[in-house]
């Protein structure tokens, strides 16, 4: 199955997945013939080659004109939901802002009906999020992982003022999923990126097994003295490791099952570990307890 893995290095934002997409080989003119089933006006999509840091990668940019008001979470739901959207494209998309909009209810104390999107909910956001779900879907990806997420620090501005880096909405989305920070100075994990790829990664940590067909990269905003400010994207073949074969997925999990065995001839412990390794388990072990 095809299979997508983001190599997080430099964060990620909404535009750097879709910039990522469009490296990859995702036709522009499709993603606009598909936005434009949103019914969504005012905006314009473009996107181009350039250099960060001596790494070739591809800028996408939507550019608005003048917005008026804000939107709820209702609003873009119905936005989504009325159009003509596949329906895997419209779940995945509702998802994802529903999720966002549950972690700003969370931060700022609020129900979700009173969350007034301003940043996140701008005509960009809708582009950025259906747009990836758009491009994952007419790329035929299947599987979607993700590094751990590099987040930068410091403060930024928004329209509640100044507020601590990483964003209190980008936290909360991320909850669960493996971070860190190299003390890069600047927002390098948007809640928008964040939101994509919390919710629809089937996984997070080191690249897994992958046949890779291309790489592409998507381009950030901003510019580092150490780093080219690009997300990296592999895609390629992915097949399921088998429960014989020791490995373990791509988020480095493994279930550890514990009993204590009261009465029983010490004899099948022996057959037991047997049976054991033999259905896939990655090691088994007794130890005596005296109570």
């Amino acid at each position: 199955m095809k299979a997508i893995y983001f190599d997080c290095f430099s964060g990620a934002s909404g535009d750097m997945i879709l910039g990522c997409l469009l490296d990859l080989g995702l036709s522009l003119d499709s993603l606009k013939s598909q936005l434009a089933l949103l019914k969504v006006q005012n905006y314009t999509l473009a996107s181009r080659k350039l250099v960060k840091r001596n790494l070739s990668a591809t800028k996408f940019d939507v550019e608005i004109g003048h917005e008026h008001g804000h939107r709820t979470f209702p609003d873009i739901e119905a936005i989504i939901r009325g159009s003509d959207l596949s329906p895997q494209v419209k779940q995945r998309a509702t998802h994802i802002f529903l999720r966002l909009a549950e972690a700003e209810a969370r931060v700022h104390g609020a129900s979700l009906k009173d969350v007034h999107f301003h940043e996140v909910g701008a005509v960009d956001a809708i582009v950025d999020v259906t747009g990836a779900c758009i491009g994952l879907e007419l790329l035929g990806i299947s599987k979607i992982f993700a590094s751990p997420l590099n987040l930068g620090k410091g403060v930024t501005r928004g329209s509640h003022g100044v507020i601590p880096l990483p964003a209190p909405a980008t936290v909360e989305l991320l909850k669960g999923v493996p971070i860190y920070n190299n003390e890069v100075e600047g927002e390098l994990v948007t809640p928008t990126g964040a939101a994509i790829l919390s919710t629809l990664c089937d996984g997070f940590g080191e690249i897994p097994q992958l046949q890779i067909e291309r790489v592409g990269c998507g381009a950030g905003s901003r510019d580092y003295p150490d780093r080219p400010n690009v997300l990296r994207a592999f895609l390629g073949e992915f097949r399921e490791s088998s429960p014989q074969s020791g490995s373990l997925s791509v988020a480095n999990a493994v279930t550890v099952i514990e009993a204590n065995i009261d009465d029983m001839n010490p004899q099948i412990y022996g057959y037991l570990q047997e049976k054991m390794l033999g259905l896939g388990a990655l090691d088994f072990f007794t130890a005596p307890v005296q109570m």
